[in-house]
């Protein structure tokens, strides 16, 4: 076991160690208060950034979801470190030698800190291996793609040897262990023991953020070798693929100065736009780009600036680029910036582009990119022959979904406007079938939203459940248009109720739920609003429906509980919370009223007189009590 780390270098560390240097490696920081950054928060899912770090005094919180701590804490939260790795890899980033006590030695590190050593070392292998005799198929495949010694300097690329023992020899030479090597990915168990599991290919070391080796990526360079022409690394305690994208380190600054990424497909390709000027490409690492690269570059492109924030993908023409680009606009609304598309003339990539034509052409591929929108829409419509009315109409049945689901406003009519141009048919007719396709995906929406019996009985009454059936499907909802006016202002009252919660009585929250909200997901948020605080109304709402409420509803509790709110101060709080919880009682009222009205119409005045005066006094009573909500 590692000997323990004297206090003092803790501290020393701590202290020389900036907090916001090492959390901006992550989160695009921008100044809040005197003394405050703020960002989106890396540990969960939000729009407003409720993130804030305090340089003066190294700590870091949340006040969307609680997190918050030290600098060691933040390693731990964001890369699984274990407080001694934390500090190990913070003392090694600023060149400090630790003093370990109990006798403990260097050699005596946590499995990821050797990891990462063992990582460094072989990339040093085969970088110097590069320049051997033997790897002169791979600097010709580089010279032919267009990178020279400098090129291959730059992205630090390295040669593996074709002999089966080469690195693990070396690196058990610098006292490595065999095992550490096959945790690490660097060698694969035989009957004979470990040996290399990169042998004859050019290497691509890949670095996170920190710039830090996690793992590796290497192209097969001989006919004789019997593996896929890409292979990398397999996850490791530091490497996850679904989370790793080759460049970070090179393109994390100018995608948190520019908030733009461009996103590619290969590791050539991110050599490409780096050479050519496009210093913020990155690319994905044997895996489709999905939703933890997302949040990845979310944090860093903040949600900041004068103008959005942009993402630019690059798609190969052939058929699993079709793919990969229809994957893309599916995620498109997960972005928290404007999604674009920028094809190469011919369909050439960044890589190919350059080598034929140049770094300016590189660069003015780009510049020239087109709306994720747009392209999508056009890949539907090439499916058609629109020489015919029957083909156009197809086509237009086929883009309509792809309309339906442009969640701006302005922007879904304009393309209307536009795919009625594409194929020369009267705008109404394509407006019909987008509604007719929004319709359907409603539909499909509440088809998949489980029934909640408790909107059909009394708040205080619990449905009974007597254990048979199958077992219900996970919550879902159908999307929030945050542009809808009575949608905002639902939000409000639930942003009231999560952080003002002294401000209203258990009796207005009750008539809050039974009629106070109409989009499902907010109908569903207050039931369990109320739940909790029935068990106890002292509790801290937000805490405990992030413990207790379906995870369908957590996104929705973090942003309403990070958002702020338009008051500061004890008393501007109390008016403001007054102000919003009357408004959406009155609302109540006025729909509590058509119920009674509803009712009264239904009822025989002739024969049910009692029941008809009983209903008008009770008119009579919310009317009374909505003009006293009014004047408040």
């Amino acid at each position: 076991m590692a000997g323990r780390i004297k206090q003092s270098d803790v501290e020393e560390v701590k202290a020389r160690v900036n907090i916001a240097d090492v959390i901006g490696e992550y989160v695009a920081l921008k100044p809040a208060s005197v003394g405050s950054l703020k960002g989106l928060c890396p540990f969960h899912g939000e729009k407003s950034p409720s993130f804030n770090v305090r340089p003066s005094q190294g700590f870091f919180k949340c006040f969307g979801c609680g997190e918050g701590g030290d600098v060691y804490k933040f390693l731990n939260l964001m890369e699984g470190l274990s407080f001694t790795e934390s500090i190990e890899k913070l003392a090694a980033s600023i060149g400090y030698q630790l003093t370990y006590e109990d006798g403990g030695s260097e050699q005596d590190r946590g499995s990821r800190a050797r990891i990462l050593e063992a990582n460094a070392a072989a990339a040093a292998f085969f970088s110097t291996q590069l320049g051997g005799d033997e790897a002169e198929t791979a600097r010709k495949l580089l010279l032919d793609r267009g990178f020279d010694a400098n090129a291959a300097a730059t992205f630090s690329l390295g040669y593996a040897p074709k002999g089966w023992n080469n690195l693990t020899d070396h690196l058990r030479g610098l006292g490595f262990k065999a095992e550490e090597l096959v945790t690490a990915g660097l060698a694969s168990l035989g009957e004979r023991g470990a040996f290399d599991k990169f042998r004859g290919r050019l290497i691509w070391p890949i670095r996170d953020s920190s710039s830090a080796v996690i793992g590796f990526g290497a192209r097969k360079l001989y006919e004789d070798d019997n593996g896929p022409k890409y292979l990398n690394t397999s996850d490791t305690p530091v490497y996850h693929k679904s989370q790793v994208l080759y460049g970070i380190d090179l393109a994390k600054r100018d995608i948190t100065k520019q908030r733009r990424v461009v996103v590619v497909e290969g590791y050539t390709d991110v050599m490409a736009c780096h050479l050519a000027g496009v210093t913020t490409a990155v690319a994905t690492c044997g895996t489709a780009f999905g939703d933890d690269h997302i949040r990845i570059l979310n944090r860093m492109l903040g949600n900041g600036g004068d103008t959005p924030a942009e993402v630019i993908f690059t798609f190969d023409p052939d058929a699993a680029g079709q793919k990969a680009a229809m994957r893309a606009f599916a995620d498109s609304n997960k972005f928290s910036a404007l999604t674009f598309v920028a094809v190469g003339p011919d369909g050439l990539d960044p890589s190919d582009l350059r080598t034929g034509k140049g770094d300016e052409a590189v660069r003015e591929m780009i510049e020239n990119k087109r709306p994720l929108f747009e392209f999508a829409i056009k890949q539907k419509i090439a499916n058609f022959d629109l020489a015919t009315v029957e083909g156009r109409i197809g086509a237009a049945r086929a883009a309509a979904p792809v309309v339906a689901g442009i969640r701006d406003v302005a922007l879904r009519p304009a393309y209307i406007r536009e795919v009625a141009g594409w194929l020369n048919l009267d705008v109404n007719e394509v407006s019909s079938l987008v509604e007719i396709a929004a319709k359907q995906a409603r539909s499909d929406a509440v088809a998949n939203t489980r029934l909640d019996t408790a909107s059909t009985v009394p708040v205080d009454v619990e449905p009974a459940d007597d254990g048979a059936g199958p077992e219900p499907k996970e919550l879902s909802f159908p999307p929030i248009n945050m542009n809808d006016p009575i949608t905002r202002v639902e939000r409000q009252v639930i942003e009231v109720l999560l952080q003002l919660p002294g401000h209203y009585q258990q009796s207005e929250l009750e008539r809050l739920v039974r009629l106070g909200f109409s989009h499902p997901a907010h109908a569903a948020l207050s039931r369990e609003l109320h739940r909790v605080r029935a068990e106890n109304w002292n509790v801290d709402p937000t805490v405990a429906l992030l413990a207790q409420a379906p995870a369908a509803l957590k996104d929705i509790i973090h942003d309403a509980a990070a958002q702020q709110l338009p008051a500061a101060g004890a008393e501007a709080e109390a008016r403001y919370a007054r102000g919003v919880i009357n408004r959406a009682l009155v609302n109540v009222i006025n729909r509590e009223k058509v119920e009674l009205l509803s009712l009264l119409r239904r009822l025989d005045h002739d024969n049910q007189a009692e029941q008809v005066a009983a209903i008008q006094q009770g008119l009579v009573d919310l009317e009374n009590e909505r003009r006293k909500l009014q004047e408040v």
